[in-house]
């Protein structure tokens, strides 16, 4: 099931974004739209122990591995819109890092594809996670998790 002519928005940028801007800029003037799906990610605190999460990435090459998986979602999913920002640099508790806006005739789809791209996005796309505690010290390099790799297989195409 082809997408129409959707040429989704992806962004890699260290500042803020407005959730709600982002779909009204997605969906404004469309009479197409049936469902929106949006989901922003936040940084957790981790029961008070997390200052922040370094987000590291290499430019360019985020911003074109999230392209890729934003067409593939295009490809599977009969899509008007898609929007897909993540932030880079020093997040913290309660700070939005990461944005996915999907839009299409009907509410499946665009649950969807915004699952699936959450999915790719919390596992496989290029950017790497380091914690600062907050006592000062070193909290590391974040592991991938077991759970969010059985998550995301169920998307794997033979």
């Amino acid at each position: 099931m082809p997408a129409a002519s959707a040429i989704p928005t992806v962004r890699v940028q260290a500042e803020d974004f407005d959730p709600a801007r982002e779909e009204a800029l997605l969906t404004a003037g469309r009479r197409d739209i049936g469902a929106v799906v949006s989901f922003t990610g936040l940084c957790r605190d981790e029961d008070g122990t997390l200052a922040a999460l370094e987000l590291e990435h290499y430019p360019g090459m985020a911003e074109e591995e999230i392209g890729r998986v934003a067409h593939e979602a295009l490809s599977r999913w009969p899509l008007v819109g898609l929007t897909v920002i993540h932030r880079h640099g020093a997040i913290r508790p309660g700070e939005r890092i990461v944005l996915v806006v999907a839009a299409a005739r009907h509410r499946g789809e665009a649950f969807a594809a915004a699952e699936f791209l959450m999915d790719y996005l919390k596992t496989r796309a290029p950017f790497w996670k380091k914690e600062r505690r907050t006592d000062g010290t070193d909290g590391g390099w974040v592991a991938a998790k077991g759970a969010d790799d059985d998550a995301a297989a169920r998307w794997d195409r033979d």
